[in-house]
């Protein structure tokens, strides 16, 4: 088929909800397309196969920033998910919402009908919670939602020297309290990986009315008239045009939405200009209003036996696919974490995350250290610097520039609130329960560190923790790119739904909130398509 009536660009996160949702309808056809391949790839679907996927380009978009001046002119690596499911099939697989101020917030700030109220029906309807449904869960939505079948004794560790450290224990970051050490709750589904491909794709594939298209890159939109009318791709070194009868949805992700916008000639003049790009609509909020959760690892040395450092990957995934998905191979690494609310927390919300890891990883694990150990994440939640997405050429091949900005707020609270995650991680990591297992300190070497040396260690040790967003910011200013429908402000047919409409940070994990707004989007679209429970 050359013509659609819906043409999503992007198959992650949102693209399979939406790609699911609208065609339900049998007389609506639909085009899925995304650049990268099918998830065929055994390690997408056992979920401590990720450790094995860091490296995979084939799957991943694999991006640096550039350079960072806060974090001595490092360019940081930026992991996205570039297959079917995105990057839910790469992910560490937490399921976390936020919190109710996080969305109230938006609506506050323009995205009108985005507040917690209308939000929270969109979370149950996606999800499918083994626990069952109560006010706050589902347990009949496509996105599985289960307990780890495998912790690993130092995550266990974790949780109580967490509740020594004066931090309560939390069994569920979705519930009536947020705050609290724990285990995550996981995208899992017998013990699977249930990635949005997984959860909406792979159920309807035999539709007779949907199309996927894989490994093909979309160039541009097509505009006539201040419309936009279909794409322009490349798939197998050929050149194809394709029609939507009724609109585009982008969901192509924070970096890769704006920089399509950008190439078809939306965005700041300027910039378009000076690239020889043509100007269908001058919107300087293309690309600007990103955001990400920086992170600063911890890491301790430990006796030897316990971690998954040295653990043979060959009897994990023997162990993991002859019992059942059982086993260490059922683990998403990043097993336990919690949320707290520091000495500075400005309003009600937790304002610190951790994740731990039964595993040293340094530069993301890229960077494989001899011996045994564990590491802690620990990023700001609600960060105030604000980056910004560019293009290097009109080359819709060409990676876009990610100007990140870490640490650039006027006030340096930011990187006072880093100095108080590593204090905090730092203050967990000393308590009496690793006290089995616990040996030398590795990164920072020195326990001692004054407020100087913890910010010297940020600077030269800091990363990402995979959470952009913002770059397509939703509102109802001159400045929002989409307005609280979605639909891309100053022209028609055309829509962005992913992180990048986000207009701030919600309090944790992004993954799951992208799917609900894609849940939401679709009923947005076409009012019969899909109703909460």
């Amino acid at each position: 088929m050359k013509e659609f009536d819906y043409i999503i660009v992007g198959a992650g996160s949102a693209g399979c909800v939406l790609a699911n949702r609208l065609s339900a309808d049998p007389q609506r056809r639909v085009l899925l397309i995304e650049a990268g391949p099918r998830d065929w790839h055994p390690f997408i679907h056992m979920p401590a196969g990720i450790a094995r996927l860091v490296n995979n380009r084939r799957l991943n978009w694999s991006y640096d920033t550039e350079p960072e001046p806060a974090l001595g002119n490092r360019r940081l690596w930026w992991p996205r998910g570039k297959v079917l499911g995105g990057s839910s099939s790469i992910n560490a697989m937490c399921y976390v919402r936020g919190v109710a101020g996080d969305y109230d917030r938006w609506a506050q700030a323009g995205a009108s009908g985005w507040h917690w109220d209308n939000v929270l029906p969109w979370f149950r309807h996606s999800e499918g919670n083994a626990r069952g449904a109560d006010a706050l869960h589902g347990a009949g939505g496509p996105l599985q939602v289960a307990d780890l079948r495998h912790v690993n004794p130092l995550s266990e560790a974790f949780i109580a020297a967490g509740q020594q450290a004066g931090h309560v224990h939390n069994t569920d970051f979705n519930g009536p309290r947020h705050e609290g050490v724990g285990l995550y709750q996981v995208t899992q589904k017998n013990g699977a990986r249930c990635s949005s491909a997984a959860a909406y794709l792979a159920p309807v594939r035999t539709r007779s009315n949907l199309q996927v298209l894989t490994g093909a890159l979309v160039e541009r939109l097509q505009i006539d008239a201040g419309r936009v009318t279909g794409v322009q791709l490349r798939v197998g070194g050929q050149r194809q045009q394709l029609h939507a009868a009724a609109e585009v949805l982008l969901s192509a992700g924070a970096i890769n939405s704006p920089q399509l916008l950008m190439l078809s000639g939306i965005g700041p003049a300027a910039t378009l200009r000076a690239h020889g790009i043509g100007v269908q609509l001058d919107q300087p909020g293309v690309g600007a209003n990103l955001q990400d959760h920086l992170d600063i690892c911890t890491l301790y040395r430990s006796v030897p036996g316990v971690s998954y450092d040295r653990a043979s990957e060959v009897m994990i995934g023997l162990n993991y696919f002859l019992r059942g998905h059982r086993g260490a191979g059922s683990s998403n690494v990043a097993e336990a974490g919690g949320f707290v609310r520091s000495r500075f927390a400005p309003d009600e919300r937790a304002d610190i995350q951790f994740h731990f890891v039964p595993a040293m990883l340094d530069n993301h694990g890229r960077n494989r250290l001899p011996g045994d150990g564990y590491t802690l994440h620990a990023c700001y939640l609600h960060p105030r610097s604000r980056g910004h997405i560019t293009l290097p050429s009109a080359d819709p091949a060409a990676p876009a520039r990610i100007h990140a900005n870490y640490l650039s707020d006027a006030e340096g609270f930011d990187l006072k609130m880093m100095v108080e995650a590593a204090r905090l991680s730092r203050d967990i990591l000393q308590q009496p329960a690793f006290a089995p297992w616990r040996k030398s300190p590795l990164f920072p070497a020195d326990e001692q560190l004054d407020d100087a040396g913890l910010e010297a260690f940020i600077r030269a040790k800091a990363e990402t923790i995979y959470h952009p967003v913002g770059t397509c910011r939703m509102g109802s200013d001159d400045g929002a790119v989409v307005d609280p429908q979605l639909r891309v402000r100053g022209i028609d047919g055309l829509r962005v739904i992913d992180a990048s409409v986000m207009p701030t940070l919600v309090s944790g994990n992004t993954n799951a909130p992208t799917i609900m707004i894609a849940e939401r989007a679709a009923q947005l679209i076409h009012p019969g398509t899909t109703r909460p429970h």
